[in-house]
């Protein structure tokens, strides 16, 4: 199951070619897009990560069958491992592609002056999008409900058991690379591969990248007993 990034949609070169690799070795696979994503009704600016996540945890409970390998990438990253949390009887491994888990925490303070005011004045701020001619749009609802739904703001290890398996790229000027270890390093599964790709940055979808993708889910399929 494919957990996109945000503002992505299920038709990213990413999405669709792990689905093309799981039919050729006949494995199920589900893609899906967000409310305010893609295909799916509503609007982007009325989502939050908690209301995202339900979409994630709807498609778990009534669409997917059996063990689930999760596949996050960047927010997606975050959905999953909120899912791997609430549903540890479904989630049999869990697969981050540049996870960005509790990133919203950062937005304001990284947002330069005008945004901010524009936050704090109207509820929302607009920032240029590197992949799309239409800006991110960050609202108040969404920084304040990712605080609600962070992962890591704990003492404990985070309860998550499964295998994992992460891949980031070191030249990813959204999600440092360190992100990776400290989730490795903070959840309590003693089975997690942190695999670095050193030319690689944030979208990690490049020809080499998506076969690298590939193997790591191949890898997953062996430490789980479907």
């Amino acid at each position: 199951m494919f957990c996109g990034g945000f503002k992505s949609d299920m038709m990213g070169s990413k999405a669709t070619y792990l689905e093309e690799c799981s039919k050729a070795r006949g494995q199920s696979y589900v893609r899906f897009d967000y409310t305010g994503h893609g295909l799916s009704d509503g609007e982007f600016v009325d989502g939050t990560i908690g209301s995202w996540c339900a979409d994630a945890l709807t498609i778990i409970d009534k669409v997917i069958e059996g063990p689930i390998i999760l596949v996050g990438s960047s927010m997606g990253g975050w959905i999953s491992l909120l899912c791997a949390i609430k549903r540890p009887d479904r989630i049999a491994a869990l697969m981050g592609i540049a996870a960005a888990p509790d990133f919203t925490g950062r937005i304001y303070d990284d947002l330069p002056e005008e945004q901010q005011q524009q936050m704090n004045e109207i509820g929302r701020a607009e920032i240029p999008n590197d992949y799309s001619d239409e800006p991110y749009i960050f609202t108040r609802a969404l920084l304040e409900d990712g605080g609600a739904n962070y992962v890591f703001d704990r003492d404990d290890l985070v309860p998550i058991t499964c295998p994992v398996y992460l891949v980031q790229g070191v030249l990813d000027t959204e999600v440092p690379w360190e992100t990776a270890s400290f989730i490795s390093e903070n959840v309590e599964s003693d089975n997690v591969i942190v695999e670095l790709i050193k030319d690689a940055a944030h979208n990690v979808s490049r020809p080499q990248d998506l076969v690298r993708l590939n193997k790591a889910i191949e890898h997953l399929n062996e430490q789980v007993a479907f």
